[in-house]
């Protein structure tokens, strides 16, 4: 089976942020494959990866990474696909260290960043690149972003009829 995006993570410790990612990849109906490949630890397993992506059908990689966090930026290196990081909140820099050294690469090298621990951006940014050629993905992706807007708008009404400290009150109680 062809899979539209590959989720990879340097560690099985990302995957509770990376699971995001899969989530709403599985709500538009885009087909993905999820795997563990870490710069640093497996090099050969990353490059025999990244070497084959297109082989499967892959159109866009998401790779989270905490810390050093060279694990987008390497796969980026190895193909010419759009690769989405995922800065992981570490223990020390609270994951400024993983989001800066996403950002910072070099000249020819790019990988499009989301926030620290934003795998469920990255989800939709990767839906919105496929969604540019599928016409079904960009439906959905669009179907999504109307019932943002529903429940935001929902949310204002609700605040404005009620005022508020009532708003809060019922926020914090529940």
């Amino acid at each position: 089976m062809r899979r539209e995006v590959a989720i990879v993570m340097g560690s099985d410790s990302d995957l509770l942020v990376m699971k995001e990612a899969a989530e709403i990849l599985e709500q538009l109906g885009i087909s993905y494959e999820l795997t563990i490949v870490s710069a640093h630890r497996t090099p050969k397993r990353t490059s025999d990866y990244v070497s084959g992506v297109d082989k499967r059908g892959v159109k866009v990689i998401i790779a989270g990474a905490g810390g050093a966090a060279h694990l987008p930026g390497v796969i980026a290196a190895m193909t010419t696909l759009p690769v989405v990081g995922v800065p992981i909140k570490g223990k020390s820099l609270e994951g400024l260290d993983s989001l800066l050294s996403m950002v910072q690469m070099p000249p020819g090298v790019p990988v499009a960043t989301v926030a620290i621990n934003g795998a469920k951006n990255a989800g939709i940014l990767a839906a919105s690149i496929i969604g540019t050629y599928n016409k079904k993905v960009s439906k959905a992706v669009l179907a999504y972003k109307k019932t943002l807007e529903k429940e935001v708008l929902g949310k204002a009404s609700k605040l404005e009829k009620i005022g508020w400290k009532k708003y809060i009150d019922e926020k914090t109680t529940k």
